[in-house]
């Protein structure tokens, strides 16, 4: 009877729920440092990868260079694009690889800018210290393998996405910034987001958490899951939208900023116009557990945070529709984005766990 009752029931430390926690806001950080390289035009402020110019630190002036770094690094980029060619060849994708290969602009090499070479070293370093801290999660989490396995399999998926995360990176420097790979690599990050957003919510489990009976429980979840659809979607649209800024601002120049966003294809009115979908189906998903709010006291005041969130994501957007996209909202909406995908997923299990048996065991935090 012991036995059973110390395989229910274990306790997490306070150390390794903190460092769950911290971990959780450094992505949210490294998220908001991406959006402001992006931004910034800083993507291609190192031209390889993991070392910048060759060196652990950057150098600080062009004088530090060699006269023909440009044609180096055109050349190393156009190295690693060839493997990248044959790694879609043996998936059958080796028509996107000739069509990297053949793009010259791919082989353009931008000139040395100490600014841009920094910002995206600092995002690098950044990305660094998240790496350091996923595995200590995963360190951390072998202590609890025996007990409870979820917590060490969400950590160790969380180390294994972040490694490909850092190829895809490496690739999207190599191709110098193609559209569809930076897409790719925004989605995987929510990926990685969601992944450590559940390590979060099980970590922070209690004993004994009350089983909850909503009305409806099943619309609800359902909602959710569409509300997080209609969020990557609307993140995709959003990378469109960039990249079809990125080339209105080199053919207008930053002296005609505030017609930057007249210049702009339909890809622009879907994306803004999908917003009011998503704000009506958070509206939806307010009422309905506004219902039970009285027994749903955490869940429903984290769907208001939420809605806080999408209130100030329209506001941003309109911020930067208004008035001449000015380069700091750009980066605020994007981590805004990303946060309202992290509270959807969070809500998302809160209402599954509250509401249905689960296979996660429950236990108490020390």
């Amino acid at each position: 009877m012991q036995s059973q009752t110390h395989n229910k029931s274990f306790k997490v430390s306070s150390y390794y729920r903190n460092l769950v926690t911290v971990t959780v806001v450094a992505v949210y950080l490294l998220i908001l440092a991406g959006g402001i390289v992006r931004s910034t035009g800083s993507g291609m402020g190192c031209p390889d990868w993991p070392k910048c110019f060759g060196q652990w630190v950057p150098p600080t002036s062009v004088e530090e260079l060699p006269k023909d770094y440009q044609d180096f690094y055109a050349d190393y980029r156009h190295q690693k694009n060839i493997k990248f060619a044959k790694y879609l060849d043996v998936f059958g994708y080796s028509e996107i690889g000739k069509a990297i290969l053949d793009d010259e602009s791919i082989k353009n090499e931008a000139a040395f800018n100490a600014s841009k070479t920094w910002t995206e070293y600092l995002n690098r370093l950044l990305g660094a210290v998240v790496g350091l801290l996923i595995i200590l999660c995963v360190l951390g989490s072998l202590k609890y393998f025996k007990a409870q396995k979820t917590i060490f399999i969400l950590a160790f998926s969380s180390l294994i996405l972040v490694l490909i995360q850092g190829w895809i990176g490496s690739v999207v420097v190599s191709t110098n910034l193609l559209s569809w790979l930076i897409t790719i690599h925004m989605v995987l990050a929510l990926v990685i987001l969601a992944v450590l957003t559940a390590l979060y919510f099980v970590v922070t489990l209690r004993q004994n958490a009350k089983k909850l009976r909503i009305t409806d429980h099943k619309k609800i979840t359902y909602v959710l899951i569409a509300a997080m659809l209609m969020i990557l979607v609307q993140v995709i649209l959003g990378t469109q939208v960039r990249e079809s800024l990125d080339l209105v601002a080199e053919r207008l120049g930053d002296a005609l900023r505030g017609s930057w966003i007249e210049g702009l294809g339909l890809e622009f009115y879907i994306h803004r116009s999908f917003s009011i979908a998503i704000a009506i189906i958070h509206i939806y998903l307010l009422f309905k557990l506004y219902q039970a709010k009285e027994e749903l006291k955490n869940i429903f005041r984290n769907v208001k945070i939420l809605m806080s969130l999408i209130i100030l994501e329209i506001l941003s957007g309109t911020i930067m529709a208004y008035f001449a996209i000015p380069f700091w909202a750009q980066p605020i909406h994007l981590v805004l984005g990303s946060m309202i995908f992290g509270a959807q997923f969070y809500i998302f299990l809160q209402v599954v766990y509250t509401t249905q048996k689960t296979n996660i065991k429950e236990y108490a935090i020390s």
